[in-house]
């Protein structure tokens, strides 16, 4: 998951990345609207965090920009505004969640859990043949026993399990697990592959590799089923 950060306060926004990195997400950080914006165009997210007082360009007109392109984008809103008609005006213009500061950081990371949760449309709960992935808790579970995943492995199964039955190229997943300033090669991509197919697929869980495309997670119905 690939989380862009609009917040000009740099001891706020560092909490912020430190925090949801530490979590296994990909972070990018906007200090100002027009960064913001421009960013917004040119990658993918699967979550914008914004602040409303942001220089250059405020945060509502990052927002009304971005769902005027018809984007999704699931958007959390962070703000010292907590009057009624500033609420109201930011979810009016298209934003799902709105919180205040000063704010809880395991709070926040429910929210970005559950917006990215609502967002892909699937239940707290995503069952691949034995895997059994918690959304909430951020846990795989093979077989009855819970995975030791790495930060990266444990993006990289949220990834594949999002597309299970379908290619996900490296160039994507370079997208999805890295921030900007990170230095990710295709050949670490296959290391960290390499590491997580070591853990699924004794259980019965295979990670399959179209050479020179990318890989895919093998859809499987849950047992029982």
């Amino acid at each position: 998951m690939r989380i862009l950060i609009a917040e000009d306060d740099a001891i706020i926004a560092d909490g912020l990345c430190r925090s949801l990195r530490g979590s296994g997400y990909a972070v990018d950080r906007a200090a100002n609207g027009v960064d913001a914006d421009t960013a917004l165009m040119a990658n993918t997210y699967d979550l914008l965090i914004l602040d409303l007082g942001l220089p250059k360009m405020p945060g509502l007109e990052v927002l009304k920009r971005l769902r005027g392109r018809g984007s999704a984008l699931p958007v959390l809103i962070l703000t010292a505004l907590d009057g009624t008609s500033d609420r109201v005006r930011g979810l009016d213009l298209g934003a799902d969640d709105y919180m205040v500061k000063p704010f809880e950081l395991p709070e926040l990371e429910a929210r970005v859990r559950a917006l990215t949760r609502r967002s892909s449309g699937t239940t707290p709960l995503v069952q691949c043949g034995p895997l059994t992935y918690d959304q909430v808790g951020r846990a795989a579970i093979l077989n009855g026993q819970t995975l030791d995943l790495s930060a990266r492995e444990l993006g990289l199964l949220e990834v594949l399990l999002s597309r299970a039955g379908r290619l996900v190229s490296k160039d994507q997943l370079v997208d999805h697990l890295c921030g900007w300033g990170e230095e990710v090669s295709h050949n670490a991509i296959e290391v960290y592959v390499h590491r997580l197919r070591k853990k699924l697929e004794p259980g019965g869980v295979r990670i399959a590799t179209v050479r020179g495309l990318g890989y895919c997670l093998e859809k499987q119905e849950a047992r029982g089923a």
